[in-house]
């Protein structure tokens, strides 16, 4: 497919689907997901020489624990489409993908950006939940300690030790 039409197959599907983006080059997409969990998930697409290449910014590099995240990513990518789990030099987690430009279709640009959210947003909290624990326990305790709002916090409350109070 010459990079005009893959390039109007993706500006035609974003527009449709109603997917706030920027297009910085020819070629390049910063696209905006929003999400639940994790309130957006921003993602480039970037048409290559020979494929259209995915990657959108998870998490930072997590606090502790770093086998049990890994672990957990190694194990989700089994179960996901077109897309992978992966750390960056600094242990920033990413999902990343690439498609043959003959395999990019509205259909399929849209079930891997449904793929990306999908997992970006669902498990948002199970790698904050793993990779954060000691960082999450220790801004509850501040937050109580001040009066501050616990709010955005009611999603790991299972995760206080018992002598915290409830969220």
């Amino acid at each position: 497919m010459p990079l005009t039409d893959l390039n109007q197959v993706i500006e035609d599907t974003l527009a449709e689907r109603e997917l706030k983006y920027q297009s910085p080059a020819a070629g390049r997409y910063f696209v905006t997901l929003p999400g639940t969990k994790k309130l957006q998930t921003n993602v480039w697409l970037r048409v290559n020489p020979h494929a259209l290449v995915l990657e959108a910014f998870v998490c930072r590099r997590p606090d502790e624990a770093f086998e049990d995240v890994y672990r957990f990513m190694l194990r989700r990518n089994a179960k996901l489409y077109g897309v992978a789990y992966t750390i960056d030099q600094l242990g920033d987690i990413y999902l990343v993908g690439r498609v043959s430009h003959g395999s990019v279709t509205p259909d399929e640009l849209d079930r891997l950006l449904g793929q990306v959210l999908e997992a970006a947003d669902g498990d948002f909290n199970t790698l904050l939940e793993i990779g954060f624990a000691s960082s999450i326990q220790r801004e509850y305790e501040w937050r109580v300690s001040r009066g501050e709002s616990l709010a955005n916090l009611k999603a790991f409350e299972h995760m206080l030790t018992p002598s915290s109070p409830q969220v």
